[in-house]
């Protein structure tokens, strides 16, 4: 059965795209006034517009086969390359017609720099950006760690989204950055699949290269539940549910569902606790005063929990202090700067913590940007991400 789509979004972006694209051309003829120039730009644009609806009217049979992921990402590069050629045109017009002069070509010749740049940035993406694995440490100190946990290193990751993979070579280049950190803990935060727990299976092997003195432990996203695709019934639903479950313990994960672990050091403890996926608009799922039950109000913990989301909801003022929260789910929306001083990606008006670290009332949140990719595939500035954390004992 062939996926049905509301038409009216659908002809509002193709009205809006052919407004931007007969601006666009406006700025082409100002390089030049070859007759070629209009028929040829105008048949692209009709043939990239049509290679798109075509693909989304196809989907419900093909899924997001190559032809959808090849057309969506034509239009989605093109269209953001425009953006960006306008909005350079946008001033320099204005100006002109202020001071009632012709278009400047050098500024039209920026422009167009700027839009061939933008597209060179997105195939990066799209070709190295989504395997282009970064290491970011952060240094944490906290008044309540125990003496013994001083120099406690934790290695996270999230967001695997294996059945995104296709390069098997770069696969094993995070995992072995990963294996190089040589940590205490590792932890992953969910949505190790995109839909079905078969999505993990060709990756196993990768994942169980991973080892931490004091274990390997995770939790679920919200696509691990398999929300996002049509079962037969709900028990071929459930039992995907359990077979990806299954996986995590084949892999060596220990699989937290609103519970704890305690973790010894030399006589001393800390807790580590994981909660089912509870995010907001994703499913609230997660228990975390079940997850918590029976830990001592005055012990260090640390918390796995998906969605970041979580944290303002209802951790950060949970009655029994969690001093550290780690999160992922946002991907930084794999699109974005963070360079020069600047962070900014367009998720940061979904998410008000979206990517990094942020602290209340000396309790942190870390959102890892996630290590694969899902929807785009590529990423464009914000960058599959390993995180490590070393906990460190205040000197106050």
């Amino acid at each position: 059965m062939k996926r049905k789509i509301n038409p009216i979004p659908f002809l509002i972006i193709i009205i809006l795209f052919f407004l931007l694209n007969t601006y666009v051309l406006s700025g082409l003829h100002t390089l030049s006034n070859h007759p070629i120039i209009a028929p040829l730009f105008s048949t692209f644009i009709v043939l990239v517009t049509a290679c798109l609806f075509y693909a989304m009217q196809r989907m419900g049979d093909n899924g997001m086969d190559i032809f959808f992921k090849i057309a969506t990402h034509t239009f989605l590069v093109l269209l953001v390359a425009e953006i960006i050629f306008i909005l350079v045109l946008i001033p320099g017009d204005a100006y002109r017609l202020i001071a009632q002069k012709p278009r400047n070509i050098y500024w039209v010749l920026f422009a167009a720099f700027l839009f061939i740049l933008t597209v060179l940035i997105f195939i990066y993406g799209i070709v190295k950006g989504k395997y282009a694995y970064r290491v970011i440490k952060h240094t944490l100190f906290f008044e309540d760690l125990p003496v013994n946990f001083d120099g406690f290193t934790i290695t996270q990751i999230s967001d695997i989204h294996a059945g995104s993979f296709q390069n098997s070579k770069a696969v094993q280049k995070g995992i072995d950055m990963i294996k190089a950190q040589k940590s205490d803990l590792f932890v992953f935060t969910g949505d190790l699949v995109n839909n079905k727990a078969e999505e993990i299976k060709p990756w196993i092997s990768y994942f169980s290269q991973v080892n931490a003195p004091y274990g390997k432990f995770s939790v679920l996203g919200n696509h691990d539940y398999g929300d996002y695709v049509k079962w037969e019934n709900e028990r071929a639903k459930q039992a995907n549910l359990q077979e990806l479950k299954s996986y995590h313990a084949e892999m060596g994960f220990r699989l937290l569902l609103d519970e704890h672990v305690e973790l010894y050091k030399n006589g001393e403890k800390i807790i580590l606790a994981g909660v089912e996926n509870w995010g907001i608009g994703f499913g609230e799922r997660g228990d975390l005063k079940r997850a918590l039950s029976g830990v001592n109000p005055e012990d260090f913990k640390v918390l796995l929990s998906h969605d970041p989301t979580h944290w303002d909801a209802e951790v950060k003022s949970f009655p029994s202090r969690i001093d550290l929260t780690l999160s992922g789910h946002t991907h930084g929306m794999q699109f974005g700067i963070e360079a020069f001083g600047m962070k900014w990606s367009p998720v940061k008006y979904r998410y008000a913590h979206w990517a990094g670290l942020d602290s209340e009332a000396g309790r942190f949140l870390n959102i890892n940007r996630g290590f694969g990719f899902l929807g785009f595939s590529g990423r464009v500035g914000i960058w599959p991400e390993i995180t490590v954390i070393e906990l460190k004992r205040s000197r106050t």
